[in-house]
């Protein structure tokens, strides 16, 4: 196989839907392992891929291995597969806090390791990845990984001290946003929309307001500028946000993200 997963859970399959729909690799090309015999089976039926118990089959027959599961599950995955990887083998990780020191000291030995990090927009093939390749992986062989990666949405090389960063500002910033939009469609159902509009109105500001900021190339306080205009309605919400802290709380939350996920 091609391309193997170790764990089939929601970001697995999001993965592997992404990289088969965008007609990277071929749903026979993959093979996945979960300790979870029904999660494993609905990965099967929903994206055809193959699929085994056995994490050494999945090591075995993979020219790519992602461990796809819980950061506190590394160590026994990670002893399990170690002496049946291939000295060729690239084996891309998913999890914060696994540095790639940590991984190669697991290991036990120089090995082909690609450090990242998704978020779950992947499921919409939306996903923002980071990624950290260590000194064993080619150049070549990092654009196999990236081209993997840009199946399920964008990424990008970063270095990894920025990693712990990333878990902050991706990969959990979306239950912040998701908050976001919840907390927008309560203030529309106190002024009387109904909740699935609400829901539909906020949501649609927020991804088109993304947009903006992504295609445009402008700075964000540019584009907010934009929408203040004097004494309207607009910078009298903005005036009330600062004024309850709206900026400080989102960059405490981070910090906060930030330091848990230098302690995993």
């Amino acid at each position: 196989m091609k391309l193997g997963f170790i764990g089939s859970g929601n970001m697995a399959k999001a993965m592997m839907g992404g990289i088969i729909s965008s007609n990277i690799l071929k749903a026979d090309e993959i093979i996945a392992s979960d300790a979870f015999a029904p999660s494993l089976e609905k990965a099967k039926a929903e994206l055809g891929i193959n699929t085994t118990l056995s994490n050494v089959e999945v090591a075995e027959n993979s020219e790519i291995i992602v461990l796809s599961v819980k950061p506190q599950f590394y160590a026994a995955v990670i002893n399990e597969i170690k002496d049946v990887v291939k000295d060729n083998t690239i084996i891309v990780t998913i999890a914060p806090g696994q540095t790639l020191a940590r991984l190669h000291e697991q290991f036990g030995r120089d090995l082909k390791i690609v450090r990242c990090m998704p978020n779950t927009p992947a499921m919409v093939k939306e996903g923002m990845t980071a990624a950290c390749p260590n000194e064993f992986v080619t150049k070549e062989e990092v654009e196999t990984v990236l081209n993997l990666l840009n199946g399920f949405g964008k990424c990008a090389v970063v270095s990894e001290y920025m990693m712990d960063a990333v878990v902050s500002v991706s990969g959990s910033s979306p239950a912040y946003v998701y908050m976001f939009i919840e907390a927008l469609a309560d203030g529309a159902v106190c002024d009387g929309m109904p909740r699935d509009l609400a829901y539909k109105f906020a949501a649609q500001a927020v991804y088109g307001s993304a947009k903006m900021v992504l295609e445009t190339g402008m700075h964000p306080g540019a584009l907010k500028d934009m929408v203040c205009s004097p004494a309207g309605t607009t910078i009298e919400a903005v005036r009330v946000l600062e004024e309850k802290g709206f900026r400080s709380s989102v960059l405490e939350a981070m910090k906060a993200c930030t330091k848990k996920a230098h302690s995993m």
